[in-house]
């Protein structure tokens, strides 16, 4: 987690966000100046951003969205400000409706970035500059604190090399807070195919199967936003086992990212929200499974059963049965 502190001055009107990643300074300034590594970690884990124009001149703009689960978007707009090659630059943050244009009801806000060397590693000092009392108040009452403590976070895994990041790791989860857990795996094949390898049911029937001895007896999948998914399995020979899981597609936006639901099937219980997110580098795709549970109580009592351990089961044969092929 490299957030090391972050701090209000409300005499100062000014926010600061305090980070230390074991990276080079040029790595650091890359991943804040390439749009395609921002947003990766720019927007909290559920609202990650999507840059539709990003022109890093001296008074050129960027502008980009955040869409949550259910497809809501919080828009913003940078304007370019300063910028000194290598260690920092300074933007204009507004909030910006659908055309991208600033909101007036909304503060906008000075930012500089700052890059330095530190030891082994490197710091990001980020400091958000307010126009008044209120306007931080504003902000601040608007979450701002701990999303960006939770957006920077994900600082760590951008930074690295996936392939080395993932040796020896497996399915890696992380419990986020008492309602969130995120899972992610490296897959060993181009992310086209690993999205078609969640959608199509004779690839389903291939290798989301979990521990070995069971098969996949119903796979009916969704491919709009609106539909409904239902999925079936049961142990090789004990058709008493059986047991599935059903729900409605959110939101899709092939082939980076769908959202879905998520309940036991023909159960009226509490369901979950998952928030599948496929990302490409080097011929390789990371996969992160944001898990939204309705309470801490569901999320110990689902990750008791074993769920990931049949989760590394199933991409193990992913990558064996249909990607190696």
């Amino acid at each position: 987690m490299p957030v090391t502190d972050i701090t209000t001055d409300a005499e100062n009107l000014t926010m600061t966000l305090t980070a230390d990643v074991a990276a080079p300074v040029d790595r650091l300034w890359r991943a804040f100046t390439q749009p395609a590594q921002l947003e990766r970690f720019w927007g909290p884990p559920g609202w990650p951003a999507t840059f539709t124009s990003f022109d890093f001149t001296v008074g050129g703009h960027a502008q980009y969205e955040m869409t949550s689960p259910q497809g809501e978007k919080s828009r913003g707009r940078w304007e370019f400000l300063a910028i000194d090659e290598g260690s920092g630059f300074e933007v204009l943050d507004a909030f910006a409706d659908e055309h991208g244009e600033p909101m007036a009801e909304f503060p906008a806000m000075r930012m500089t970035f700052r890059f330095d060397e530190m030891g082994d590693g490197s710091r990001l000092s980020n400091v958000t500059h307010f126009t008044s009392a209120e306007a931080l108040e504003q902000v601040v009452a608007m979450g701002a604190i701990e999303g960006s403590r939770l957006a920077m976070n994900q600082l760590d895994l951008v930074l690295q090399d996936l392939r080395a990041w993932s040796q020896g790791r497996g399915t890696d989860v992380e419990l986020l807070d008492d309602t969130h857990v995120r899972i992610t795996r490296l897959i060993a094949g181009p992310r086209d195919l690993v999205w078609r390898a969640h959608h199509e049911p004779e690839l389903l029937k291939k290798w989301m199967l979990g521990p070995d001895g069971w098969s996949m007896t119903v796979v009916e999948p969704a491919t709009e936003v609106g539909q409904s998914y239902r999925n079936g399995w049961e142990q090789d020979g004990a058709p008493e086992t059986a047991f599935g899981f059903e729900g409605e597609v959110l939101l899709i936006d092939a082939p980076r990212r769908e959202v879905s639901t998520e309940r036991m099937a023909g159960s009226e219980g509490p369901s979950t929200t998952n928030d599948l997110q496929l990302y490409e580098e080097d011929g390789v795709t990371l996969l992160t499974l944001l898990i939204e549970y309705p309470d801490k109580e569901t999320r110990d009592m689902i990750l008791a059963t074993g769920m990931a351990d049949g989760m590394e089961a199933s991409y193990a044969r992913l990558e064996s049965e249909v990607l190696a092929g």
